[in-house]
């Protein structure tokens, strides 16, 4: 089978790009052929046989003069359509499958595949895997960055919420430009020709589906994790948060829990803008940002972890990375967190942003060794599907049979 797999960024930037890579080697190794499609990058480390890419859009950086254009080109890149039926014309995908597309790359993309398709008389399915809620939210996240509020305004397609309440960095500008993105497509009815969306949550599922275009294709299907060896390790007595330091992670709210349980040893391991807060209180180990084996032993060695988040998180790869490595999580009840944990068994959950009820959570797991123990050993069953399991489910749906 041949894939085309479309992504804005083409480098590794975050977990969208881990996804596509991880996705696109075990493809290939396997025997598939895979191609990948977004913009050029000094970085970039996949690409397609023809190098067609669209030219790289900075937000935040580039020349004033190359900004001008930029409100029309988030919305219709003629530039996309044009590239991206190079590599269609020379692989002749099986299967286009979209990952994060819009504003740089933009929908214009999908019209081109429909009529590449419809000329050559082709069967070419398109999937998108939908990893955060950027086409029912203009700002992504379902939460407005102003209020620290969810919003749920915009589902529906009722994007004109989205400038009403400057959701997109603050900026009336931008939020205006967001709203029209999603209004010119919702007027096109382009997504029509999407035949699967992958949602990573069922949480996510039932968001997607308020989109009459989306009801119906939505599939639940929980990100793959790397299967790790179980290692019998001892506890040692300190609570583990690992993750970004911001409001809608609940770094606020879990710091003054923090602060009002003096005798409960912290470690914080991550880097983000509330990082001078976490300084302040003295039970708190910040040990900064972790990765590799070092991440795996504070995460084994935790009496449990802490997924404090506010907004509306999908697969949280933090929850079930604490779960695989032999650690219970006591989670926000938000969100596709609930999804990942058996409650009772490798963890417990919490009203999120509810300190009264995070802080009593705390305390009885840390005054009940029995129980965390317990739950330690819960997690030597948990499952979660590693890429091959996960793989077996999406060739289905690029065949058409889910």
């Amino acid at each position: 089978m041949r894939v085309l797999i479309v992504n804005k960024f083409l480098y590794p930037n975050g977990g969208s790009e881990t996804y596509i890579f991880k996705l696109g080697d075990y493809l290939r190794s396997h025997g598939h052929e895979v191609q990948f499609f977004g913009m050029e990058h000094e970085g970039r480390c996949v690409g397609n046989a023809v190098n067609a890419y669209t030219s790289d859009m900075d937000f935040h950086g580039g020349s004033k003069i190359a900004k001008l254009t930029y409100p029309i080109k988030t919305i219709y890149s003629s530039e996309a359509r044009k590239k991206i039926r190079l590599v269609l014309d020379d692989f002749k995908p099986d299967v286009v499958h979209l990952n994060n597309f819009t504003y740089q790359i933009t929908p214009s993309v999908i019209l081109e595949v429909i009529k590449w398709r419809k000329k050559n008389k082709r069967s070419c399915r398109i999937v998108f895997t939908a990893h955060d809620y950027n086409l029912i939210c203009p700002n992504h996240m379902l939460n407005n960055p102003n209020t620290r509020q969810n919003c749920e305004k915009c589902l529906g397609g009722h994007f004109l919420n989205c400038t009403k309440g400057k959701c997109i960095h603050g900026s009336t500008a931008k939020s205006l430009v967001g709203t029209a993105e999603g209004m010119y497509w919702k007027c096109r009815k382009t997504y029509r020709y999407i035949d699967s969306v992958i949602c990573c949550s069922e949480f996510m599922k039932n968001k997607m589906d308020t989109n009459p275009l989306f009801a119906g294709k939505t599939i639940a299907l929980h990100n793959f994790i790397d299967q790790v060896e179980w290692i019998d390790t001892y506890k040692k007595d300190y609570v583990l948060y690992f993750g970004r330091y911001s409001e809608e992670k609940g770094i606020g709210t879990l710091v003054e829990v923090c602060k009002s349980l003096p005798n409960i040893q912290f470690i914080f391991a991550g880097t983000g803008p509330l990082e001078e807060r976490i300084a302040s209180v003295s039970n708190i180990t910040n040990v900064g940002f972790k990765k590799g084996a070092e991440l795996e032993n504070l995460i084994r060695e935790a009496r449990f972890s802490i997924y404090p988040s506010e907004w509306y998180e999908n697969c949280p790869f933090s929850v079930m990375e604490s779960q695989m490595y032999g650690t219970p999580v006591l989670g926000a009840n938000i969100g596709g967190i609930p999804e990942l944990i058996q409650v009772g068994k490798t963890g417990e959950l919490f009203k999120a942003g509810d300190r009264d009820e995070l802080k009593q959570k705390i305390q009885n797991l840390w005054s009940n060794r029995a129980k965390t123990d317990e739950y330690c050993s819960n997690c030597k069953n948990i499952s979660f599907d590693d890429i091959a399991q996960y793989c077996e489910k999406l060739m289905k749906i690029y065949e058409g049979e889910e």
